[in-house]
């Protein structure tokens, strides 16, 4: 059995996702309604259209319009911001180099699967800690999967925000979700794709001191 924190949140608890930059700085953060957690595996559902902490470029930009050489280099600045496009059921395991997220369409069909590789920090009062690994996974529907971001990982590597051990680490772990997805085993063996949230639960929140009244922002969500 893997790592098993003593915090452990009930469902229908908000929870967020923090998730962490090399210096210790924090950049994106997502409010995650608690479907399920057991201390190791964390269960959760944040809905389109939730407010999030995002970022973008000191100079105001959006990291998809910097030059890829650009994008690690310029120091980057918490904004308001929104989860928009799809929603998302995430599973976030304490000793996992990676989480999934089950995306769905705004009329709630599924549509695939994202595999968020990441660095697990461990888990503090109201949030699962992690660093974005940069290097993702796509899964579809029929169990192909493919690499994404892998330009953007190596300029990652080239600046020092990740190091060539991480990344060593990430990859072997993008390798092992592969071999699941082709596999057809869980997580992708159809489990959750029919997943509709409980109407009784409001959208999570963001906590007060972080959440915004203005200015909401509606840039794609990268840490």
């Amino acid at each position: 059995m893997g790592r098993v924190s003593d915090r452990r949140w009930r469902p229908g608890e908000t929870v967020v996702e923090r998730f962490h930059r090399p210096d210790g700085s924090i950049g994106q953060v997502h409010p995650l309604r608690v479907l399920e957690d057991d201390g190791r595996v964390l269960r959760a559902w944040l809905p389109a259209g939730t407010p999030i902490i995002g970022s973008r470029l000191a100079d105001g930009r959006l990291m998809r319009d910097a030059p890829l050489e650009e994008r690690f280099r310029i120091p980057r600045v918490a904004v308001p911001d929104s989860w928009h496009g799809a929603s998302t059921l995430r599973r976030i395991p304490e000793d996992e180099w990676s989480s999934v997220w089950w995306f769905f369409d705004l009329e709630g069909r599924f549509k695939n699967w994202y595999v968020n590789l990441e660095i697990p920090l461990g888990r503090t009062a109201g949030a699962v800690d992690r660093i974005d690994g940069v290097l993702d996974v796509v899964v579809e529907r029929d169990g192909s999967w493919r690499w994404d971001d892998e330009d953007e990982a190596e300029a990652a590597i080239e600046v020092g925000r990740l190091t060539l051990e991480q990344f060593d680490r990430l990859r072997a772990e993008g390798e092992r979700i592969g071999a699941l997805a082709e596999r057809g085993t869980y997580p992708f063996d159809g489990t959750d794709t029919d997943f509709r949230p409980d109407e009784g639960w409001p959208a999570p929140e963001l906590p007060a001191e972080l959440s915004p009244r203005s200015g909401e922002g509606s840039a794609p969500a990268r840490r």
